[in-house]
């Protein structure tokens, strides 16, 4: 092996892992913002009495006035209601899914 290819083998460049604190090249943010946001039209009518609340939520969504928020923005704005929404329904895929997105683009 000739030191070239060493190089190359060592070089963190090569790493595939996304680190938000160097770059948000290769981390789908606002993808992956969608999907929470499927995972809480998914789980919202097992809401029970919060079901009011998430009623207001997805109108956020389409505001009456002004510019509609992007779905990162809402769902940065209101993580915790939305842990508690995935932990009381069980939905530990869409809870992975919020904890990646919190940690990668929030």
């Amino acid at each position: 092996m000739n030191a070239e290819s060493t190089t190359l083998i060592d070089c963190p460049c090569q790493q595939q892992q996304a680190d938000r604190y160097i770059t948000f090249d290769g981390i789908d943010c606002d993808g992956n913002a969608r999907r929470v946001m499927e995972c809480i039209e998914r789980n919202q009518e097992a809401a029970g009495a919060g079901r009011a609340f998430w009623d207001y939520f997805m109108a956020k969504r389409q505001p009456a006035h002004g510019l509609a928020p992007d779905d990162l923005f809402l769902v940065h704005s209101h993580l915790n209601q939305i842990r508690e929404l995935f932990e009381t329904t069980g939905d530990d895929e869409a809870l992975e899914l919020l904890l990646q997105l919190e940690e990668e683009c929030c």
